[in-house]
């Protein structure tokens, strides 16, 4: 495509082993070269061999080839734990002579666990061309109403189903350990202002939802909550019978939607005597490319304003 400007947007994610034995190695990445015990990597590949295979690094080449579509510029993929990996971006960047580049996390909410992550490993990577990093985006009008619509769709035919006016709903995000929050990490009032935006978008009332942290770590240490199991008892103690997730701060089917709530949370909720729906992943929706375009533009021109 015709780039004289040499502009570029590069696209940043956790990544995913591709296949159950590369657990270990993905695993490895992660802590940055500490060791596990075997029995936390043994539950990694049991959660791993039940889905199958995680659909993310799949699924973030098809958000990136939307997105390229819609800005009629390159966009590259750069994960922090696999495959392709950011130092490889930078690599292909480079060697491709981009100039100037916006960097966008694929998670939304800003925090020092993910988001700082992927920013150290790009500055360490030190790329020749001028890139503008996003903090934060969980609050972009488009992204809301990719989430609000799903949400619509999934939970309208959740209260068919249940043959219920109202299924109360229950946003969540990835939990993360609470000093990263006691030390003045924006992630818990972003997350939260991502689900309270989305309901006000799918005109829901206040006492048709609540929030919940999902996929608290297996290391120890107390993590953000209230966890969703807790979450799902209390509403059974209400009288209710069925729950609907959605995740607000994951923007494709991974392990943590796969597993943690296709399988665990709904096997959780049967033996309450629940039933459980959650709404539809981002994946490669329309909405979701043209968010991550607005954002990129308006970024784009924030660099050209430098030069």
């Amino acid at each position: 495509m015709a780039n004289p400007d040499k502009t570029a947007v590069l696209l940043l994610a956790h990544g995913s082993p591709d296949s159950v034995d590369q657990v270990p190695e993905f695993l490895l990445r992660v802590t940055g070269g500490r060791p596990l015990p075997q029995p936390v990597i043994d539950e990694v590949k049991h959660r791993y061999g039940l889905i199958g295979r995680s659909p993310l690094t799949e699924l973030t080449l098809k958000q990136a080839g939307l997105l390229a579509r819609e800005l009629g510029l390159p966009v590259y993929v750069g994960m922090r734990n696999w495959k392709p990996f950011i130092a490889d971006a930078v690599r292909t960047m480079t060697s491709d002579g981009i100039a100037r580049a916006v960097a966008i996390c694929l998670a939304p909410q800003n925090s020092r666990t993910s988001v700082g992550l992927y920013r150290s490993d790009l500055a360490s990577n030190k790329a020749q061309f001028t890139f503008d990093f996003v903090e934060s985006w969980h609050d972009h009008p488009l992204l809301i109403r990719a989430f609000a619509e799903k949400l619509r769709a999934g939970w309208d035919r959740a209260c068919r189903e249940a043959e219920a006016p109202k299924v109360p709903i229950i946003f969540t995000a990835h939990s993360v350990p609470e000093p990263t929050i006691v030390e003045g990490d924006p992630y818990e009032s972003q997350a939260k202002e991502t689900a309270t935006l989305v309901a006000r978008e799918a005109a829901l009332a206040p006492e048709d939802w609540a929030f919940a942290f999902q996929s608290q770590g297996m290391s120890g240490g107390a993590w953000l909550g209230p966890r969703v199991e807790d979450t799902i008892l209390g509403l059974k103690e209400k009288g209710h019978r069925g729950v609907f997730l959605q995740p607000i701060g994951f923007l494709c089917d991974h392990v943590e939607v796969l597993y943690d709530i296709d399988i665990c949370f709904k096997e959780f909720a049967e033996k309450q005597g629940m039933r459980l729906w959650r709404a539809e992943s981002l994946n490669d929706s329309q909405l979701l490319a043209a968010a991550l375009a607005d954002v990129a533009r308006s970024r784009l021109g924030i660099i050209a304003g430098h030069q």
